[in-house]
């Protein structure tokens, strides 16, 4: 493997105690970030329109209990962006193959927004790999996000375009600060200040890269097609490990989803608080998130796990 510890690709401001690495998993260039040493790991995985970059606040928060791992996923970030397979399904192989390579299972694995789809088929098809499961502000297919795609009843329309090849790259090149400032962010957070210029400039960096839509419109393009198949895997094997749902904007949308998957769901709801969670709350969902795996963590002890 080619190993990269410190990933000079951007000029991201560092973050205090957090390390860069790019290797080569699965067969192609995967970006994270670590930080923490000791405790039981904490695996994250971000939605759209973002990054690693979305937990830079909260990473050290949990970093003070936990080793923790933020991804860029594949075809998102400075992860490898090459034509390719970027469907949930592969994402999964590959987060897997990084839990391998990295010896972290089980992981407490946590997911936002269209992440979510990559985080449920990770804890179906690779359950040990999962230890336990937190839900921020995400619809899986074949439970809501099919709902949230249909535009002739409100449903958001970057969805479709971001799904359909070549689309996004003719709707947003080099307008990627405009729609995140001016359409994106302001619509979907609710805390006054919470995305910060800095914030921006790293998200429009990302996602202004040679070929940075290939990554969002594989995820996109496969959770129009992985409906039928997430039923069928919820019904055949379930989401075994315990689940912890996050939402804001509002509505209890990820709970009542995910309720109808597991009986394990512990549910949270954030007043006050929009969409991007990890960045207009940190603090809050950092509470929430340890108190979480601390008692499961009290509950393996007791039964001897």
């Amino acid at each position: 493997m080619v190993t990269n510890p410190h990933s000079p690709i951007s000029s991201r401001p560092p973050v205090l105690g957090v390390k860069h690495h790019l290797q080569e998993v699965a067969g192609r260039p995967l970006h994270w970030v670590s930080a923490g040493s000791s405790g039981s790991p904490v695996l994250l995985i971000h939605g759209f329109p973002e990054t690693w970059w979305v937990f830079h606040r909260l990473i050290p928060l949990l970093a003070l209990n936990h080793r923790v791992i933020a991804v860029d996923l594949p075809g998102f970030g400075d992860s490898g962006n090459e034509p390719g397979d970027y469907s949930s399904a592969a994402a999964a192989k590959t987060i897997h193959a990084l839990i391998e390579h990295l010896n972290l299972g089980p992981v407490h694995l946590s997911a936002q927004d269209i992440g979510g789809n990559t985080a449920f088929r990770l804890a179906t098809e690779y359950p040990d790999d999962v230890r336990s499961l937190t839900a921020v502000e995400t619809l899986l297919s074949g439970f809501g996000f099919e709902r949230l795609s249909d535009v002739a009843h409100r449903g958001a329309w970057h969805i479709g375009a971001i799904a359909t090849p070549g689309i996004a790259d003719f709707v947003f090149a080099g307008r990627v600060h405009e729609y995140l400032s001016e359409k994106w962010f302001p619509i979907l957070t609710r805390v006054a200040h919470s995305v910060t210029a800095e914030d921006l400039e790293e998200f429009t960096r990302a996602y202004s890269r040679p070929g940075a839509w290939n990554g969002p419109q594989g995820l996109y393009s496969s959770a129009l097609r992985d409906g039928e198949e997430f039923v069928a895997l919820a019904s055949s094997h379930g989401l075994r490990a315990p689940i912890l749902a996050v939402d804001g904007m509002g509505t209890s949308s990820t709970a009542d989803a995910l309720k109808t998957i597991s009986s394990q769901v512990t549910a949270v709801m954030l007043d006050g608080v929009g969409h991007h969670v990890a960045l207009e709350a940190p603090t809050q969902l950092a509470a929430i998130m340890l108190k979480f795996f601390s008692e499961l963590e009290s509950e393996y002890r007791t039964a001897g796990q």
